[in-house]
């Protein structure tokens, strides 16, 4: 008898632990979706320009905090609104040779109130910094996959592995432990002419660079980085 009241109560605490449990992963899920949703009215404080990035030191109802930007030229005073955005803990700028605590990668600012649906479907596919089509004329090499193929064809190449030959018109360093590398061969399909590809190697502006990565459609990141098409874990040749 003893036994048999011994394994019910062992199985009432193992059914409260895994109750327990399930309710904090919810909660965690709930507060992360409810962290993306917040729109931020700030007022910039101060800024740093790198060659990429402006770090800007804004507040928000009597807190301070670092996020970052692509490079734009803005002055302290300027009060603006953005939503989200990626938090980083510990992110080291080694253009600035300084590391900050926390910081959030904001991809999109306005200075028009905005509402949480109309800044979702933006980031979903409107763009909200349209990249510029460079007059690049590039030979493509042998057995090479042009941007216009990997767009046009993203349904097939989905999951598949792929060469691509381009050259890098903007750099993002250091995001979620991956360059981000965004490159053109001169081909476009229906607008689409940019291809960004994720890796850890590191480029600059103006070189021409052979990728094999994986493609990848419809890929959220969340916090707004939204990508109809990406090359990811890429690698040179």
């Amino acid at each position: 008898m003893r036994t048999i009241l011994s394994f019910l109560i062992a199985i009432f605490i193992l059914s409260a632990c895994n109750s327990n449990t399930a309710n904090e992963q919810q909660s965690s899920k709930s507060e992360q979706a409810n962290q993306e949703d917040i729109i931020h009215h700030v007022t910039l404080k101060e800024i740093i320009q790198t060659s990429v990035y402006s770090y800007m030191l804004v507040t928000e109802e009597n807190t301070e905090y670092w996020i970052a930007v692509n490079k734009i030229n803005l002055e302290p005073g300027f009060q603006f609104y953005f939503e989200g955005g990626l938090e980083m803990r510990d992110f080291e700028s080694k253009e600035l040779d300084r590391t900050f605590e926390k910081i959030l990668f904001v991809e999109t600012i306005t200075d028009v109130p905005i509402s949480s649906k109309s800044l979702t479907q933006a980031a979903h596919g409107m763009p909200k910094q349209s990249n510029t089509k460079n007059n690049i004329e590039l030979e493509i090499p042998e057995g090479s996959t042009t941007i216009e193929q990997i767009f046009r064809d993203k349904d097939i190449l989905n999951g598949k592995q792929v060469t691509v030959t381009g050259k890098v018109v903007k750099v993002n360093e250091g995001i979620l432990k991956m360059n981000w590398i965004h490159i053109q061969d001169g081909t476009q399909n229906e607008g689409d002419f940019d291809l960004t590809v994720t890796t850890t190697e590191m480029f600059k502006v103006g070189d021409i660079v052979t990728f094999v990565g994986t493609v990848t459609k419809d890929k959220d990141y969340g916090h707004g980085y939204f990508y109809n098409v990406i090359l990811e874990k890429a690698k040179s040749k």
